[in-house]
């Protein structure tokens, strides 16, 4: 249970270091919980769809609360990964999405794209 193509991008933080997410070329970011004293290492605990592209970057807040994808559809989304949910879309750029990053105190976004610009965002 897992993903169908390509892993693009992975993401952990400090806070929560049982959790990892990762993004696909199948258009999905994957929610794992990492259990390295069971006899699996982890299991995928969600699955969050909706970008129409493939996800190329995914990073996560400092808290371990959200997640943000960028994707070649040429949008960014801010997911919580308690309720499994997209937050917010953000559209602006022209072509594909390469990267996206929060700022340290998680109230903005800077997200990179094929469209050779790079876009600051209020998270709120």
């Amino acid at each position: 249970q897992g993903h169908r193509n390509w892993v693009t991008s992975i993401a952990t933080t400090y806070e929560q270091s049982n959790l990892v997410v990762s993004a696909s070329r199948d258009k999905t970011l994957m929610v794992w919980e990492m259990t390295p004293e069971g006899e699996q290492v982890g299991y995928a605990r969600r699955c969050l769809t909706g970008h129409g592209q493939p996800v190329s970057s995914v990073v996560l807040s400092s808290d371990g609360q959200f997640a943000l994808s960028g994707s070649w559809d040429k949008t960014l989304r801010l997911w919580d990964l308690n309720q499994g949910t997209k937050v917010r879309a953000f559209a602006g750029h022209e072509k594909d999405v390469y990267s996206v990053a929060f700022s340290g105190d998680n109230r903005q976004i800077v997200s990179a794209g094929r469209d050779k610009s790079i876009k600051l965002w209020n998270t709120l």
